[in-house]
């Protein structure tokens, strides 16, 4: 099973490391400091926990249901990937378990997690979010778009 699900298992597994990294390597770059530009004007390294999910949202949550949530998301992914064999849903359910896996981690470490990326223009930012939820949201879109391509 593991041989025929490689795909998923490699994804998941790349996308954890390389989060966990990435989280890693900027607390370090930013020290101390809160905000760091990275492009002036539209991008900024910033220092940000957050209780919720992605981007913010849902910050008045119980820590424990978030850890729930996100165990519930992972099996399930798991599960309905064994019954798709195809490659391309394999590479997407991938993208979204190791996000999980990735925000899972902080949760149970700090109870919270970690975000760095802060794209804004003007006045106008989107909320704060990090690799994991880039490749969560990636692999939902990824998945979406599939479903909606199928006749």
């Amino acid at each position: 099973m593991i041989r025929r699900l490689k795909v998923f298992f490699l994804s998941a597994g790349l996308v954890f490391i390389l989060d966990q990294a990435s989280k890693y390597l900027i607390k370090q770059l930013l020290g101390p400091e809160v905000v760091r530009p990275l492009i002036p004007g539209l991008v900024n390294l910033v220092r940000v926990w957050n209780p919720g999910v992605a981007f913010g949202l849902a910050q008045k949550g119980p820590p424990w249901l978030f850890v729930l949530l996100n165990l519930l998301a992972i099996g399930g992914l798991f599960f309905y990937v064994r019954t798709k064999d195809e490659r391309a849903n394999q590479l997407f359910c991938g993208l979204i378990a190791g996000g999980a896996l990735g925000n899972l981690l902080d949760r149970l470490l700090h109870g919270q997690v970690f975000d760095f990326l802060d794209f804004y223009l003007g006045r106008y930012h989107w909320p704060a979010f990090n690799l994991a939820d880039a490749a969560i949201t990636l692999g939902v879109i990824g998945l979406l778009l599939r479903s909606l391509a199928r006749p």
